[in-house]
């Protein structure tokens, strides 16, 4: 893709108009590190990478800055500490259970690490390990929420990362893509001003640059388009699961919720800092909608592992898209599911087009037994009745 042939929804760096300079420094800053950055493709932590970033995070701190870290790392930290056990060879490479073993032995590696070079900064890191469920349920997002909030106001750092033992999916590359989708939904989660992906790539590019010597920077983008996605298609990170793809999924989660986002080397020198100054550095993803209340950022933090959908009429379509109305059963023509009461569901158009998420007030068969009635019929149709809508507007966040 060359200079004249760019969509309107990215700019690559040599761009005239630089967006990054709209921005305020942030409040608050979700910092999210790769595995290939931790480890320089290594099966041992990078303990001059880690201090650097540590010692930047700690200006930001004294300039009053919240810093929470997502760290990947785990996996490839736990190859030292296995290799030095009596019993090493009695687990199958390649396995769930070697990777569970691996993450399991390399936490604590991981966590000394940040600990030993946080204290030179004379601040505390707190650990977090967090699985899928932990942000779909309402009420174990709050607590995260708030102790997050609580180790913050403390003056501490949290780092968090998806708890490996149980949440087996994250190490096939299945749920969060190496931490990538996590940190959006924790940035969600705590109001967070910007999220940062730090790794070895140094942004998106128009083409894959290990092969295309033609590829450009995209220096800031507004929408994810198919030309965007396409450009995404390049190899993933040789330690971590997660690619551009999965970054691109961050991003979607981050832009919905108002929340930018941007992809960046960590070895650029002083990059969190100029980042947060402004600078253009890396690829920036600008969100078109403004900020969310706190339920609406839970359900959009949830979307992504939503229990199934529902497809509805044009006119439930129109209703709930552009009047703010709450979805009746009338408006619904198919379930999909299995789901229950109080799961996160999407709500489509009849051609399979997203038009929001939603907290369902009806388990599936429910919605299947009163799709296209009115709402008077639920009593007599279910035997009980929580409520005329099967999903209130309240419950209900648009893309």
């Amino acid at each position: 893709m060359r200079d004249n042939e760019l969509i309107p929804s990215y700019n690559t760096a040599d761009s005239e108009h630089d967006q990054t300079k709209d921005m305020h420094q942030p409040q608050r800053i979700v910092i999210k590190l790769g595995t290939n950055l931790l480890t320089r493709g290594k099966n041992s932590l990078d303990l001059k990478t880690i201090g650097d970033i540590i010692k930047q995070i700690a200006s930001m701190k004294k300039s009053g800055v919240d810093v929470l870290i997502v760290s990947s790392g785990a996996v490839a930290a736990g190859q030292g500490p296995l290799s030095r056990t009596p019993g090493k060879d009695k687990l199958q490479r390649g396995t769930i259970a070697y990777r569970q073993a691996l993450a399991a032995l390399g936490q604590p590696q991981l966590m000394m690490a940040f600990e030993q070079l946080a204290a030179k900064h004379d601040f505390e890191v707190a650990q977090a390990l967090i699985s899928r469920g932990d942000l779909q349920s309402r009420s174990r997002y709050l607590n995260i929420r708030n102790t997050l909030d609580a180790l913050l106001a403390v003056g501490a750092v949290p780092i968090l990362n998806e708890n490996d033992v149980v949440a087996v999916e994250e190490l096939t590359g299945d749920v969060y893509g190496d931490n990538d989708r996590l940190s959006a939904m924790l940035a969600n989660t705590v109001d967070a001003d910007l999220l940062i992906l730090l790794g070895e790539i140094d942004g998106l590019h128009t083409t894959d640059p290990k092969i295309d010597p033609d590829s450009k920077l995209i220096d800031h983008v507004t929408e994810i388009t198919d030309d965007i996605q396409q450009s995404a298609l390049g190899p993933s990170d040789q330690q971590g699961s997660g690619g551009m793809t999965s970054k691109l999924e961050a991003a979607r989660i981050s832009m919905d919720s108002g929340i930018p986002m941007i992809i960046a080397s960590g070895h650029v020198k002083n990059v969190i800092e100029s980042i947060c100054n402004g600078e253009s550095i890396g690829t920036r993803f600008i969100p078109t909608v403004s900020r969310r209340e706190s339920r609406k950022r839970w359900i959009l933090t949830g979307r992504s592992e939503h229990r199934g959908s529902i497809s509805i009429d044009s006119g439930a379509a129109n209703a709930v898209r552009n009047q703010g109305h709450s979805l009746l059963p009338i408006g619904v023509v198919s379930v999909r599911g299995p789901f229950k009461r109080g799961d996160i569901i999407e709500v489509t158009e009849l051609d399979g087009t997203t038009i929001g998420w939603g907290i369902t007030s009806y388990d599936s068969d429910e919605v299947e037994l009163i799709k296209g009635n009115n709402s008077k019929s639920l009593p007599t149709l279910l035997g009980h009745y929580y409520g005329a809508e099967v999903v209130h507007r309240n419950n209900m966040a648009l893309p």
